[in-house]
């Protein structure tokens, strides 16, 4: 079944209708390149300043992922109802609701769980058998709480095919994670099991979420 979804006016951050500067509509290929150039180029940097170790040919599938991604997610993320303002520099914030911010915090989780295997020698499929999820910290669980929340957010999306509330249990569940790693130790410490078990579950949903809107989930920038 087919059912169409009415959405807002974009607008150019002036409040008026988005437009090229000579009037023209602006074509969506032209914001795409755009989007993709000035990804490419942030990456860029981040890899001649030793942030990023990432490969010529790497940075390139990473800067196209995140660009076409961001302006995806960057329409997405709205209420269908409202109209928005069309900004290239809100879009690539790597901080706040967007779709680089979402890639930073998956490509950081899978870090950690290539670091468990590679490093650690830790067998994920084993102790996933073996061990259960630790949720005794604050921020243990409310990351587990939020992982238990996808079900329900994909129910009611089906319901009232509003994709800005997948976007901002993305935004949420990304939130979560990142408050996990920075208040719980993971690889060194006596709970490192149960919570590789929380980073497994919680790449799993991640991906299938930014799959769901149109997302390319890295696990490398």
């Amino acid at each position: 079944r087919l059912e169409h979804i009415g959405f807002g006016v974009v607008q150019g951050e002036d409040g008026k209708k988005f437009k090229s500067r000579s009037g023209d509509t602006v074509r969506l290929v032209d914001l795409l390149d755009e989007a993709v150039k000035r990804m490419r180029d942030s990456l860029s940097k981040r890899v001649a300043s030793g942030k990023s170790h990432l490969s010529p040919d790497k940075v390139e599938k990473a800067a196209a992922a995140i660009g076409y991604g961001a302006v995806k997610y960057f329409d997405l993320r709205q209420h269908p109802s409202t109209n928005y303002s069309f900004s290239y520099d809100r879009m690539l914030d790597t901080r706040g609701n967007t779709a680089v911010y979402l890639q930073f915090a998956h490509a950081r989780l899978c870090s950690i769980l290539t670091k468990a295997e590679v490093e650690a020698k830790v067998d994920l499929e084993k102790i996933a058998l073996e061990n259960e999820p630790v949720v005794e910290h604050d921020a243990e669980r409310a990351l587990a709480f939020e992982l238990t929340q996808f079900r329900e957010v994909l129910d009611e999306f089906r319901k009232d095919l509003m994709p800005n509330r997948l976007c901002e249990y993305l935004y949420q569940l990304s939130g979560k994670f990142t408050d996990f790693v920075t208040n719980c130790h993971v690889l060194n410490s006596q709970e490192r099991n149960g919570r590789l078990l929380l980073c497994v579950a919680a790449r799993k949903v991640m991906g299938k979420a930014m799959e769901l809107v149109g997302l390319s989930p890295l696990e490398q920038i």
